[in-house]
């Protein structure tokens, strides 16, 4: 009986040791992602020791400049930066008079008078001269361009060219039949972008927090930010999984960890010179729009059956624009979606899911609208602030939970250093969660321009493009990958 036992209890001691090797191998294989269609997002596939890396100089961002990455890290990284580099002026100041003006500059049709169809590619040529008249030499302005029909409730945005000479060439694809408007607009001259540049560089911290510390009777408020200039004492709550930095000012009387919440503080002001305002003025060079020179209108005709064909054949998932709107209604040129006329139908779709919804103000936007359409999901008391959350909203009957959460104001006055390591830790987050569960879909919506008054500075179209472009770049593999997508339709929006 007892050799029995023995040889019993070695079995288990065995078995047990071997569980304990799986768990932590699978564990491991977790942390590192090794299957191949996702390995790339965070192994270096350099043939050399995963120790050898390369530190590349950073600038002083509270951390960012001990930031140690990894050779496929720093490639990526610096095919960033390139795909953003946006042209300077000539000169490191130039005066208002020789600054794009929107009035005195012009665009035209090319062909205006050709016979256009679905499918065709219209080009217009834009000319930039300054507030002496005389044409511009460089480039660098920040413009906007769509074609649209106001009958058809139609838009699309076109892709502009800058041939950094003061000429610029939009490209725009003919997507559907009947008479096309094209209008351009000033958003920025490139004199005020070069201004926009050196507030990123230089005060990241222009739009800023504030925590609440309290202990009993005794509370004090503090600036918190991922910078905090200055040489005052700081409460270091840097995320120790992900090592994204975050600092608050100390309170005088209490400890850092009396911290009890947190929430936007404002934006900082009077940060441009005299001179530099000049360059950010409503209705003279921000958001204005520019004359055509000719025909600012062309007539598309519809496309023949055996047409048709040809057109799709190229509709490709690199296709630009990605969309457009018809009939007030968002067309995806790249994937197929499907259009919800009735609440019954939205129900059936999101029947037994579970919604988690992050964003600002834009995001919070559909959750009100869910909640509001859809008779029987409830919102639930939690007793949030009106405008920042967490809401939850359920229907039991249809095992349906949506949730949302306010990010705050997105980073997209920080510098891109900043913006780019925010996405490396959300992009390995969101592949760890595909890799636990495969079924998830996740929705990427990327940035929409918005109306630009006195803080354009703040919250300048500029700073909704280059962010936008740094998230469809580095999640581009992961997009491929056919379980996430990004959702530029705000973009068509807006404009």
């Amino acid at each position: 009986m007892w050799p029995n036992f023995c040889k019993l209890h070695v079995l288990c001691v065995v078995l047990a040791v071997i569980a304990i090797l799986a768990l932590v191998h699978n564990f491991y294989q977790l942390e590192n992602l090794n299957d191949e269609g996702l390995k790339w997002l965070i192994e270096d596939d350099d043939p050399q020791p995963s120790s050898q890396v390369t530190k590349i100089p950073r600038k002083l961002y509270c951390g960012y400049e001990h930031q140690v990455l990894s050779k496929r890290e720093q490639r990526e990284e610096e095919s960033l930066f390139a795909a953003i580099q946006w042209p300077n002026p000539p000169e490191e100041k130039i005066p208002f008079l020789r600054s794009t003006d929107p009035s005195r500059s012009s665009f035209v049709i090319l062909n205006s008078h050709a016979r256009f169809k679905v499918g065709d590619q219209l080009e217009v040529l834009i000319h930039v001269k300054d507030y002496e008249g005389q044409p511009k030499q460089y480039g660098g302005d920040y413009f906007q361009a769509r074609i649209h029909s106001a009958h058809l409730k139609a838009g699309a945005i076109g892709r502009v060219v800058d041939y950094q000479n003061g000429s610029y060439k939009v490209y725009f694809t003919l997507l559907w039949p009947g008479e096309v408007m094209v209008s351009v607009s000033l958003v920025h001259p490139s004199e005020g972008i070069q201004v926009l540049q050196r507030l990123r560089e230089e005060r990241p911290d222009r739009v800023y927090f504030k925590s609440l510390f309290k202990s009993g009777r005794i509370s004090e408020t503090t600036v918190c930010n991922v910078c905090l200039p200055g040489g005052s004492p700081v409460c270091n709550f840097t995320d120790l999984y992900t090592g994204e930095p975050w600092f608050c000012y100390k309170p005088s009387k209490l400890s850092c960890s009396t911290r009890i919440n947190h929430y936007k503080g404002g934006y900082q002001k009077g940060l441009l010179t005299s001179e530099e305002s000049h360059f950010f003025q409503s209705d003279v060079n921000i958001k204005v729009p520019i004359s055509s020179s000719g025909p600012d209108t062309i007539i598309v005709r519809a496309l023949e059956p055996a047409e048709m064909d040809n057109v799709e054949r190229f509709q490709s998932r690199n296709a630009f624009p990605s969309g457009y709107y018809y009939q007030d209604e968002w067309q995806p040129r790249t994937q197929w979606i499907r259009h919800f006329n009735k609440s019954s139908d939205i129900t059936e779709c999101l029947q037994g899911k579970l919604i988690y919804l992050f964003g600002d103000s834009t995001i919070r936007q559909w959750f009100e609208y869910l909640t509001a359409y859809l008779p029987d999901l409830v919102e639930m008391n939690l007793s949030s602030p009106k405008n920042v959350g967490p809401f939850m909203s359920v229907d039991p009957k249809h095992n349906i939970l949506l949730q949302f959460h306010c990010h705050g104001p997105p980073h997209s006055t920080f510098p891109v250093e900043v913006y780019i390591r925010r996405l490396r830790n959300i992009r390995r987050s969101v592949v760890r969660l595909l890799d636990r569960s495969p079924k998830t879909r996740v929705v990427i919506r990327t940035a929409n321009a918005q109306e630009l008054g006195p803080e354009s500075d703040c919250s300048s179209g500029l700073n909704a493009v280059v962010p936008g472009c740094v998230l469809t770049r580095s999640i581009g593999q992961v997009v491929c990958d056919g379980n996430m997508n990004t959702d530029d339709e705000a973009a068509a929006a807006d404009i």
